[in-house]
């Protein structure tokens, strides 16, 4: 057993018997969170966001370290498939 901050979901995915069932948070709930809107407010548009990994990173583990829930999906957006699929997006 490893030490990991996320080790309940890690359990899980591996298969393993665990105390509880992980909970996990989806990106979008934070886009009500004040720490969101200030990440936002420091860049120019929303593909930045998406673009920027450290940026999404920081969005993505906001919810999870104010609700204390066991693990995140990564922030991203429906739009960055067809980008990069050599799709503009304007």
């Amino acid at each position: 057993m490893s030490n990991y901050q996320n080790e309940l979901i890690l359990q899980m995915i591996r298969g393993e018997k665990t105390p509880r069932f992980p909970v996990w948070m989806m990106r979008q709930a934070g886009r009500i969170l004040p720490e969101y809107r200030k990440v936002r407010a420091g860049l120019k548009d929303f593909k930045e966001l998406v673009e920027t990994p450290e940026r999404a990173a920081e969005v993505t583990i906001q919810p999870v370290d104010l609700l204390g829930v066991d693990a995140a999906i990564i922030f991203s957006d429906i739009l960055v498939v067809p980008e990069a699929m050599g799709l503009p997006i304007k």
